[in-house]
């Protein structure tokens, strides 16, 4: 599972998601379209339908992605409450959470964020300025014992958690903000030519 605002779904979140599926041997990743991430603010977050409309066309060319907006359906607004609706209404499943090195780095800041590592393993990836705080971060301190080598992870998603592994992998330049900036910045260009 990948979750997030997807505002919008680029080229990173489909980045992260093959890498997955290739050193995680996966089945399928599910988008989680967050209805509103509780630490960003509304003021740039497009409407939940175009964040999600986007995430479905970018993950249409590959039938292993599903992107769902599962949460509104569940009413969850924390990672922590997902993942326990998911378990109890997918018992037989095997699920692992997928997330940027930003995210490890600020983790803490989630509701109940040690029973999120108590719940499903975590794969954490690459992300270009985060590493060294992410590795150096509050949850990867915590959980330091319970973290296995990259090489060979493919089984993190059968084992007990908590268990976390951290992929030093090809990065991926895109970034939401940056493609939100430039769209402000096209449609600005846009208004003083017609203006």
């Amino acid at each position: 599972m990948l979750g997030g605002s997807f505002n919008p779904a680029h080229e990173g979140h489909l980045h992260i998601t093959r890498l997955a599926f290739k050193r995680l041997k996966l089945d399928q990743v599910w988008w989680l379209v967050s209805p509103q991430n509780p630490l960003k603010s509304t003021d740039d977050m497009a409407p939940f339908a175009e964040r999600m409309a986007s995430a479905r066309r970018l993950a249409a060319g590959d039938a292993r992605i599903l992107a769902t907006d599962i949460e509104t359906r569940l009413n969850t607004r924390y990672t922590v409450d997902t993942l326990r609706a998911l378990r109890t209404s997918f018992p037989r499943a095997h699920f692992i959470w997928l997330m940027g090195a930003d995210n490890l780095a600020q983790i803490p800041r989630w509701e109940k964020w040690v029973s999120i590592f108590h719940m499903v393993p975590i794969a954490v990836f690459d992300r270009a300025t985060y590493s060294y705080r992410a590795l150096a971060s509050k949850a990867a301190y915590r959980f330091r014992r319970d973290r296995v080598p990259a090489r060979g992870a493919a089984d993190a998603v059968l084992r007990q958690p908590p268990v976390w592994v951290y992929f030093h992998t090809p990065q991926h330049p895109a970034s939401a903000t940056e493609l939100r900036a430039q769209r402000r910045a096209a449609a600005d260009q846009r208004r003083r030519r017609t203006g």
